[in-house]
């Protein structure tokens, strides 16, 4: 089995508070992305609470973002019909609940052949998560297809790309 997690492709990310260009263009390659991957589809969905400026991140990042059960919360709508599967909500950057989940599906269901994420923001959520699922799953190869990412500014995407290269992540480009 292949599996496809898609990284918080929410509209906070995307056009919202926390918005970029780059976000905004990779969502038509993200659509054709999980039309055309042959395998389980899952999504992370960054998850705070009203209290959000009173946490760590919060004071690290004064942008409330995210927030549960706000519009800005949601997947995008062009995606958020092509996963079936409920998202896993996260509280921070990287999800060890994604780590358990995969480790799961691969010791009780049946072994993956391959992880590939996608999604925002290459510099901060993805990064984390690859390095949670290659901790989680140290023999399954790990993929980032770079042209369905996009992070916080082109700079820290690609920072964050060589980053991952060098922890063994195999970075592609399919556009």
């Amino acid at each position: 089995m292949k599996v496809l997690v898609v990284i918080d492709m929410q509209k906070d990310f995307i056009d919202g508070t926390l918005g970029t260009e780059e976000a905004v263009e990779i969502i038509p390659r993200a659509v054709e992305k999980i039309k055309r991957f042959d395998g389980r589809v899952l999504a992370t969905r960054d998850t705070h609470e009203e209290n959000y400026l009173e946490t760590q991140e919060g004071r690290n990042l004064p942008v409330r973002h995210c927030i549960r059960g706000t519009k800005g919360w949601e997947i995008c709508p062009e995606l958020k019909g092509l996963i079936k599967e409920n998202p896993i909500d996260k509280a921070a950057f990287g999800s060890m609940e994604l780590g358990k989940v995969l480790k799961e599906y691969h010791e009780q269901e049946e072994p993956i052949e391959s992880i590939t994420l996608i999604g925002l923001c290459t510099d901060i959520c993805v990064i984390s998560n690859a390095m949670i699922v290659k901790a989680s799953l140290p023999e399954v190869p790990v993929i980032v297809d770079a042209a369905c990412c996009a992070g916080v500014t082109p700079a820290s995407h690609r920072q964050a790309l060589e980053a991952m290269k060098v922890c063994q992540i195999l970075v592609v480009n399919e556009s």
